[in-house]
């Protein structure tokens, strides 16, 4: 989806409204009442009525729209200009690109779309072979703090990511050489390095049956309870860097991509490496990436955690 094809489908708030209620009615709408699925479209209240307790829900209610004062056609704009790049978007461009006066309703929708791009991911696990590291990013600090934090592996100047990937080791048959293709990647901002952060990581994110492929640091030394089959070889080595080598593109490329902003909190940190996964994910999608995260935004996910 590009800016003109979207002009063209959707030239007023109207059209967004009715793209925005097949949407919803395609992912399916649960009364948050009852939690009943079958409902009536309210033409003049722009709602749904559950058929059984007659509850109303609002077009946007239950979607990352929910108490936004936004047009409907804004958000859907702000997808277009979010997907229509691979590379990151700052929010003060995305202002530019809009039109809007203020900042701030521009910074709080656009961290709103990035949380419900972790979500999504969130509903899937890794399987088959996965890599886990660990690294660090920059994050934004006080000058007056900075001179006073500590230096060098678990400094506070910077946030702590665990990063996982999930490849495929494949055989070329003419030459016989091995090379590994990856398909999905998750990141997670964590508080430590301890062994017990990395085991209830594994076991929230990775299927137990996997292969897990870690460097030889002890933060991965027994993961017996959380994984069937662990590897381990020592960063550097030419094992270490086959066994690991897509988490280490994934690391790369996450800093430079976190480039494109500055001052990032180590609250938002989270919501920023959820949009990096999030295209890295489905960086093959095109222009059909706009669709996906329309889905994604209509999506009922408080049904999935209540």
């Amino acid at each position: 989806m590009n800016i003109i094809n979207f002009i063209n489908l959707f030239p007023d708030e109207a059209s967004c409204v009715d793209f925005i209620k097949e949407q919803r009615i395609r992912q399916g709408i649960i009364c948050k009442k009852c939690t009943g699925l079958k409902h009536y479209w309210l033409e003049n209240k722009l709602s749904f009525q559950c058929a059984a307790c007659g509850f109303r829900t609002s077009i946007k209610s239950g979607t990352v729209m929910e108490s936004s004062n936004l047009p409907i056609r804004i958000w859907m704009m702000a997808i277009t200009f979010i997907t229509a790049t691979k590379k990151g978007f700052s929010a003060a461009e995305l202002q530019r690109q809009l039109g809007m006066k203020r900042y701030e309703p521009v910074f709080r929708m656009y961290h709103k779309l990035r949380a419900v791009m972790g979500k999504r991911d969130d509903r899937y696990r890794l399987e088959d072979m996965v890599e886990y590291d660990e690294a660090f990013v920059g994050k934004s600090t006080k000058a007056q703090v900075r001179s006073k934090l500590k230096r060098g592996r678990g400094t506070q100047k910077q946030s702590k990511v665990a990063v996982m990937a999930e490849s495929t080791v494949l055989e070329d048959p003419e030459s016989g050489k091995f090379a590994k293709s990856c398909r999905y990647f998750k990141m997670k901002k964590i508080k430590n390095l301890e062994a017990k952060t990395a085991q209830a990581l594994i076991k929230e994110y990775i299927d137990s049956n996997a292969v897990l492929q870690t460097d030889k640091s002890t933060t991965f030394s027994d993961l017996s309870d959380c994984i069937d089959v662990h590897v381990r070889e020592i960063s550097g080595t030419k094992e270490g860097n086959f066994n690991l080598k897509w988490v280490h593109i994934a690391i790369s490329n996450l800093k430079k991509h976190l480039q494109t902003y500055h001052m990032i909190s180590e609250r938002m940190m989270q919501n920023y490496l959820d949009e990096f996964c999030y295209k890295l994910n489905r960086r093959y999608f095109g222009q059909k990436l706009f669709d996906r995260l329309i889905i994604a935004s209509v999506y009922p996910y408080w049904y999935d955690c209540g």
